[in-house]
């Protein structure tokens, strides 16, 4: 029987695209911002978590993991080409992404829903944290890498406010999990992962690594909280001169 000519056919709503890669200069741009988010940036967080680390080492130990990448060859065009341009395209292209992108976690509140919103608001966390820590201790006070011994003081004097380390702990978690997040979309994009099968069994993983790096996070944050108040020298501010 031929259908009628004003039947319509039923409206399905639409669900959400998850690996969606955009077009042309956006599918160029998005492609960046993941590569980014992995090389340079996820490999400077390692080596910050790992730096940091040192901390439970006690002041001397920390001091001088500081000295020594503060004295490494080119430090100032290290920073700059290899962490602070692609952390700023990386935030500002994300913070794009995040306006652009849909929140319907109500409407299918499904697992990849759930991962998907969590990445992009742990994604602005980690901005305003990063934001923050590095205004605090490379422009305010004591000039680290002029006076690197002074770094585990000044760590610490930031912690004897009870809202800082409630501040330090949401996001070093919101930069661990975004970060581990990332790996596994990284992964997938990327054409790494392939199947659903590779995809779970690579997200447990993931789990894994951002469960491991907040423990190292927890420990850092363990040694200058656990070490007596170290003196800050308030002598040895100094303006901020780029090198």
């Amino acid at each position: 029987m031929a259908s009628s000519a004003g039947s319509v056919a039923p409206t399905i709503k639409a669900g959400v695209a998850p690996l969606r890669a955009g077009e042309g200069t956006s599918f160029l741009l998005r492609r960046l911002h993941s590569l980014s988010g992995i090389v340079p940036i996820g490999a400077f967080l390692l080596e910050h978590f790992i730096s940091n680390a040192e901390a439970v080492k006690g002041p001397i130990a920390y001091g001088k993991q500081v000295e020594f990448l503060n004295g490494l060859p080119f430090v100032f065009l290290l920073e700059l080409f290899f962490i602070w341009i692609p952390i700023f395209y990386h935030g500002l292209y994300g913070i794009y992404i995040w306006y652009q992108g849909d929140t319907n976690v109500a409407e299918y509140p499904w697992t990849g829903n759930w991962l998907y919103s969590l990445h992009r608001w742990t994604g602005i966390i980690s901005l305003i944290f990063i934001v923050q820590h590095t205004y605090f201790l490379r422009f305010t006070g004591v000039h680290l890498p002029t006076h690197p011994m002074q770094s585990f003081a000044k760590v610490q004097a930031e912690f004897q406010s009870p809202w800082m380390v409630a501040f330090y702990a949401i996001g070093i978690i919101a930069a661990c999990w975004h970060f581990s997040y990332g790996v596994w979309l990284f992964a997938a994009k990327w054409g790494i992962t392939t199947g659903e099968a590779a995809r779970r069994g690579f997200l447990y993983a993931c789990f894994a690594l951002a469960i491991v790096l907040i423990s190292i996070g927890a420990a850092s944050m363990y040694g200058f909280l656990s070490t007596p108040p170290q003196p800050l020298d308030s002598n040895s501010s100094e303006s901020i001169v780029m090198r």
